[in-house]
């Protein structure tokens, strides 16, 4: 079994999710935006894009590895 890739070149590849922006955001596309697959290879993994490009990238990162993640900044 091999390991799935941890971006995909396109978020657009990740059919059927909803982004989300956080609440702190300005409006001025900035930020980055987050989504959870919920289905198909992805799915359980949290992936992340730039607002400034929806069309890029998004990185893709287990629960546990976004936890640790956000656990360095406390």
């Amino acid at each position: 079994m091999s390991a799935l890739p941890r971006n995909v070149p396109s978020s657009t590849d990740l059919s059927g999710v909803r982004w989300l922006r956080s609440s702190y955001s300005t409006g001025a596309n900035n930020c980055v935006e987050a989504a959870r697959p919920h289905s198909g290879p992805r799915a359980g993994l949290l992936a992340v894009r730039d607002s400034k490009d929806p069309q890029g990238p998004a990185l893709l990162f287990s629960p546990e590895s976004w936890t640790g993640f956000l656990g360095a900044f406390h």
